[in-house]
């Protein structure tokens, strides 16, 4: 807009962009001082970065949460689990974004000075409370972004002590059911080493019979004995056979029971990497002050605006608002009577007056009028006619009755 005393700055495409993310009046604003197109700029600007934190934040923890679940130290992106975080931080960036720029759009500019009032304060509480709120769900995954390595390490050491917790229990549990199939088997090796220790001391025996002396009764005494035994160990491997095959299968199978029980446990451990418990390790890590700091940081960024707005004295734009909001009032016919009358509480109120509404009421009214008076003067004339009838034709109207 050009004149001779001032000449409005031509914003550029970006700064447009701002002013619509801060809910701003481009066309007043392009006819404003370059300080309000600075301001309201700086304005969309928090609002942008707001939704690219919320984004970030908010892809980082659908990450983190539905990624596979593994050692902390493995590295390795999952793709899959990547693009749906990508898509889903985007939908929440763009949701915080639509939220804060809405919370800006709605703080009004309070009483158009630098001091915040109570008044004022108490207004915008509903709208503080909102921007806490963002923020905290915005600083968490943030901060468990800042502190990945530590947490990471942290996270791994738990997993360790974690599983090695899981399989002592688990090896407990197993232990009873491996001592009765161990000592079935034991009772068959001890009876089986009874007979073959006696074959053992007969065929000593026999050989020393035999190297001492030449073989008599006694050796062969000793030979029959050493055949009997030899053909009772077979006797006894026989029969114990099957027994020792069904004790060893049953070891076999509780072995693999026990080693999948433990691979479980590897996967219930794993199972610490999740957010909330990285939340917790970052408290831990940072400690209270740190992270306070960093969700006082991202509640400061959060609530700038509102309390910006509130702090900000009327400059053109505002003028240049109000005058237009009064002009387009007018234009449709819209009186309003500031503090015209006080309510039963003794709060003043505004007297709003539609005039074109009006001049439809009070348009409706004389017609419902006239169509009243006419619908009287036919009703009137019927009468008339009626009455003119009778006195002439007074016997045909008796005769009726």
């Amino acid at each position: 807009m050009k004149r001779e005393y001032y000449q409005s700055p031509k914003p550029s495409r970006i700064m447009r962009l701002l002013w619509k993310a801060s809910g701003s009046d481009g066309y007043i604003l392009k006819r404003s001082t370059y300080s309000d197109q600075v301001k309201y700029a700086c304005l969309g600007g928090i609002v942008v970065a707001t939704g690219f934190m919320a984004a970030v934040a908010g892809g980082y923890a659908i990450y983190t949460i539905f990624e596979p679940k593994g050692s902390a130290l493995d590295g390795d992106t999952h793709t899959q689990t990547a693009i749906m975080a990508s898509i889903f931080g985007v939908i929440w960036g763009l949701i915080i974004f639509n939220i804060d720029r809405f919370i800006v759009a709605a703080t009004g500019k309070g009483d158009g000075t630098e001091a915040i009032t109570w008044g004022e304060f108490v207004n915008s509480v509903p709208r503080i409370i909102m921007g806490l709120v963002i923020a905290i769900t915005i600083s968490k995954p943030m901060e468990i972004r800042m502190f990945k390595s530590e947490i990471d390490a942290e996270l791994h050491q738990a997993q360790l002590e974690k599983r090695k917790i899981y399989e002592e229990k688990t090896k407990v549990n197993y232990e009873s059911r491996f001592e009765l199939i161990d000592q079935d088997i034991q009772k068959i090796e001890v009876e089986r080493n009874k007979i073959l220790d006696r074959v053992t001391e007969i065929e000593a025996q026999y050989t020393e019979e035999v190297r001492i002396v030449r073989p008599g009764p006694k050796a062969a005494a000793l030979k029959d004995l050493m055949t009997s035994l030899g053909g009772k160990l077979n006797s006894f491997d026989e029969d114990n056979r099957p027994e020792l095959e069904r004790l060893n299968k049953e070891k076999l199978k509780l072995n693999e029971e026990l080693f999948n029980e433990l691979a479980k446990n590897e996967e219930v451990a794993n199972g610490l990497d999740g957010l909330l418990e990285r939340i917790k390790l970052a408290h831990k890590i940072a400690g209270t002050w740190i992270t306070l700091f960093i969700t006082l940081l991202f509640v400061v960024i959060e609530l700038t605006p509102i309390f910006f707005k509130m702090m900000l004295i009327k400059s053109p734009y505002d003028f240049m608002g109000d005058n237009i909001q009064e002009l387009l009032k007018a234009e449709d016919g819209i009186q309003i009577k500031y503090d015209y009358y006080k309510d039963r509480e003794g709060q003043e109120r505004d007297l709003i007056i539609s005039h074109q509404a009006q001049r439809k009421i009070d348009e409706k009214i004389a017609l419902m009028k006239a169509q009243t008076e006419l619908s009287d003067y036919i009703i009137e004339r019927w009468k008339e006619k009626e009455k003119k009838n009778i006195d002439e034709n007074i016997e045909q109207y008796i005769s009726e009755v």
